[in-house]
């Protein structure tokens, strides 16, 4: 059973480590690897298979019982209309968008020149994070453990995933979780949304669990 991650130690011996086994380690590395492939795909819409299809069909790569959605995509919520926010920037996918906002929603010259002059270095740290995290999620044993200086990346990390697979299944709030969650509870056991759930609220616990951990070595003074 997964275990969420717990400090361990102090001073240059200080780590974070949490308990995954090969099939979690192997699904949160396979999401890892497609966001990146998002955010190294060129800007322009082209008819290469979209990224974000790639990580819902991928995860029936992992282990889980899960092959590939339906043809039709039945029963999966699709990346639905572009956000009014974002359609006046152009109109690519609404998670990449979630990944790289805007840096001024009002002005599109404004945020044209934001773009340029801050995407590509965002897009590369984001990239380092991801890759960073998926070399410690590698590590054949049956837990993950990353150093002070490893720990804040393999948050933002988590965090990207969470986002990118949170659009796909349109959850932009509470509500929108709520709403999905009743739609769960229809479904059959089998169905890839009700493992797509699980999925994203396995995410979530992960990310709280990390992040309160380095909240609580905030909170006392960075003493460990």
């Amino acid at each position: 059973m997964a275990r969420g991650f717990r400090r361990r130690g102090k001073g240059a011996d200080l780590r974070y480590a949490a308990k995954l086994d090969e099939v979690e380690r192997g699904v949160v590395i396979g999401l890892m690897e497609q966001v990146i492939e998002l955010l190294d795909a060129p800007a322009a819409p082209t008819e290469a298979a979209d990224p974000f299809d790639q990580i819902v069909a991928g995860m029936g790569g992992l282990g889980i019982g899960v092959s590939v959605l339906p043809e039709d995509q039945q029963g999966w919520p699709s990346a639905g209309p572009v956000p009014e926010d974002a359609r006046s920037f152009g109109e690519r996918d609404p998670a990449l968008q979630r990944l790289l906002p805007a840096g001024n929603r009002s002005d599109e010259q404004v945020s044209a020149e934001f773009r340029r002059l801050t995407e590509d270095g965002l897009k590369q740290r984001k990239a380092a994070a991801l890759r960073r995290s998926i070399a410690a999620l590698s590590v054949d044993s049956g837990s993950v453990e990353v150093d002070a200086a490893t720990a804040p990346l393999l948050l933002a990390a988590l965090t990207d995933v969470r986002l990118v697979l949170g659009e796909r299944l349109e959850l932009r709030d509470d509500t929108d979780v709520e709403r999905l969650e009743v739609i769960v509870d229809t479904l059959a056991p089998d169905d890839p949304l009700v493992y797509a759930m699980v999925v994203y609220d396995f995410l979530t616990w992960l990310q709280e669990t990390l992040a309160g951990e380095l909240l609580r070595l905030l909170d006392s003074g960075g003493q460990g």
